[in-house]
């Protein structure tokens, strides 16, 4: 059995627990939680992704982990969102640029573009439409590209945690249902 597959596996499982774990919630522990459960999975995701590419995989794998640990240090310090979203998004243009170097086919600006989503994501305020909806569509965008590349641990984990980010963000959007008793 290939060694990255256990921890794989385990980071994918932090990684959708922290996206189907309650963020609206108001106790003031469960964000922490939430967000030890992320940092805990990416750091996992990370050494998948730098042991595949120690196998001869893919680099663009190493480049997203690196790119979600920057996020998700400012995400641990509670940056405020002015300082890290546009720190984020001049990385994510450099990243950008570069892969156009390494430019394998749009494959690559596609996986560029996701990464950039979650890392804006990933460093959001929780709880908001900002943060939710770009985890949602950054998971999306990566998991067609890792589907591509033919990565099922990567797929796998971002269907499932595009599908918890945008039940998150339909909690935000959903109003209170209004009893007639209340009313």
């Amino acid at each position: 059995m290939d060694p990255r597959f256990p921890i794989g596996i385990l980071g994918s499982i932090l990684l959708v627990a922290g996206a189907a774990f309650p963020s609206l919630i108001s106790k003031k522990w469960l964000p922490k939680a939430k967000n030890f459960l992320f940092a805990s999975g990416n750091a996992c995701m990370f050494l998948y992704a730098l042991l595949g590419w120690l196998a001869g995989g893919s680099v663009l794998f190493l480049i997203l982990q690196i790119y979600i640990a920057t996020s998700t240090v400012l995400m641990l310090l509670d940056v405020p969102d002015r300082y890290d979203t546009p720190f984020l998004t001049a990385v994510g243009v450099a990243l950008v640029a570069w892969s156009l170097t390494l430019f394998e086919g749009y494959a690559t600006v596609l996986f560029i573009m996701g990464i950039v989503l979650l890392g804006i994501g990933f460093a959001s305020a929780d709880g908001t439409v900002r943060r939710n909806l770009a985890l949602a569509l950054g998971s999306a965008v990566i998991a067609v590209f890792s589907y591509l590349e033919s990565d099922w641990i990567f797929t796998i984990v971002n269907i499932l945690f595009a599908f918890f980010s945008g039940l998150a963000l339909k909690k935000i959007h959903t109003p209170p249902k209004i009893s007639p008793r209340t009313a």
